[in-house]
């Protein structure tokens, strides 16, 4: 791997036009009186979107320089200097421990599932044209109502890598990405900015007409990108001969999800207090994977791979909640409707908590927005990231916003139909509070 210095010479003798102007245009957002944080953070998203076969050490070059900025000048939310560095982090720490040990544990999760053979019985059942791939979008929407968007997105990539002959079109997994978010939206187990919704009082029913658009937006975009793919490379017509289901790994994967859905709900009926201390979610899917190890040894090769896509997103979203975001505009449509574009670039989770702490919100039209919105760009959600380790294509932002058109589209036909059918319908958040406590995010995700 190279040296984030060598990187950076590359990218400023490579990339001459495009870093001057990104300069240029941090000079006049600074003159303007935009914080220089959001200035450097800006400049770390366009190093990333640019220089795509690079993104984990801009990332980290990016974090770097945010961190030493406000070390040396601004200081942090929770004090000035080292101190306030160490105690910020303290918070943050279990937020991205769940999140590195969601997104390996799971990438051992899905390679698991893909090595049971059960993709292969799949087009037994499918359609096999373009019908086919469209199900297939469908599957992992409904797989993400209940699981996290993560490991939909996964099991996803895991089925479509098999049934398309490891030929899939970027447009496609644009398409998953966008699924598994939508998925999710309507749910407060299946999205960590719903689950982050109901933990603070917003009842469960008060997300669900999010489907509403997520609906719409899966048909929106799921149709062109059926279609892309089938053109790209046809689903599989037959179970390939010799396909045998490899019935223990596909325990082992139920066995993982089963674990993680126990232990974030017993987690907080038991001991909520927990939930900011320990990253007992990772921990729990770790344990699962440990445990059932004797019976099917995982492909531990996956691993590297997705250390670092994980450590690049958990780069971003640190950097992002270094930003000092100190309130939203006032609730809105317009508001909500705007959160999903930001919500493409920067972690959804410090904008889902401000919105939270400003209440006064329609929480499924703001779950379906911050939720689906990060799917415009790859890494504006952690299932876009997973995907990305997975095929590394996906890491242009070019290629992924030409051939994933489909998605942005969707992203605003899917929010007109919710406006149009629903209208603006803000609550408080206690209004609608479950008796019980809910169960803790699963997955702390940037950008969904």
């Amino acid at each position: 791997m190279a040296s984030p210095l060598k990187v950076l010479v590359r990218f400023v003798a490579h990339e001459k036009g495009l870093f001057a102007g990104a300069i240029v245009v941090a000079g006049i957002a600074a003159a303007l009186g935009v914080p220089f944080d959001f200035v450097l953070f800006g400049l770390t998203l366009a190093g990333v979107a640019l220089f795509h076969h690079h993104t984990l050490q801009v990332a980290l070059i990016g974090l770097a320089t945010i961190v030493l900025y406000k070390l040396g000048f601004a200081g942090f939310r929770t004090g000035p200097g080292l101190g306030g560095l160490v105690a910020h982090m303290g918070h943050e720490w279990v937020i991205l421990t769940n999140l590195l040990g969601l997104l390996v544990g799971f990438a051992l999760l899905s390679k698991h599932f893909e090595d049971s053979e059960v993709p292969k019985v799949l087009p037994k059942y499918l359609p096999d044209d373009w019908k086919g791939c469209f199900i297939l979008l469908v599957m992992v929407f409904v797989l993400s109502s209940f699981l996290d968007n993560i490991a939909a997105a996964l099991i996803g990539g895991a089925m479509a890598h098999t049934v398309f002959r490891g030929k899939v079109h970027i447009g496609y997994l644009a398409a998953i990405v966008a699924a598994s978010n939508a998925g999710g939206s309507g749910s407060v187990v299946g999205d960590t900015t719903t689950t982050m919704m109901w933990l603070d009082g917003v009842g469960p029913l008060a997300v669900l007409h999010a489907y509403a658009a997520a609906v719409v937006a899966l048909v929106v975009c799921g149709i062109p990108a059926a279609l892309q793919q089938h053109k790209h490379s046809p689903i599989m017509k037959d179970m390939p001969p010799g396909t045998h289901v490899d019935w223990a790994r596909v325990a082992i994967v139920g066995f993982i999800l089963v674990v993680a859905i126990i232990a974030n709900v017993a987690l907080n009926l038991q001991a909520p207090q927990l939930a900011d201390r320990i990253p007992v979610i990772g921990l729990a899917v770790w344990a699962a994977i440990i445990v059932s190890v004797p019976l099917r040894k995982p492909d531990w090769s996956v691993i590297p791979a997705a250390v670092k896509g994980s450590i690049f997103l958990l780069s971003l979203v640190t950097c992002a909640s270094l930003m000092p975001v100190e309130k939203l505009p006032p609730a809105s449509w317009q508001t909500a409707f705007t959160l999903g574009f930001v919500s493409s670039v920067f972690d959804n989770i410090p904008l889902t908590a401000l919105a939270l702490k400003q209440d006064g919100y329609d929480w499924g039209m703001l779950a379906y927005t911050v939720g689906f919105g990060g799917s415009m760009i790859w890494f504006g959600s952690s299932a876009g990231v997973a995907i990305s380790n997975m095929y590394a294509e996906a890491k242009s932002v070019g290629r992924w916003l030409k051939h994933g058109w489909h998605v942005t589209v969707a992203y605003v036909v899917g929010f007109a139909v919710l406006l149009a059918l629903m209208g603006w319908d803000p609550s408080p958040k206690r209004a609608s509070a479950p008796s019980a406590a809910p169960p803790a995010a699963i997955i702390p995700a940037p950008g969904k």
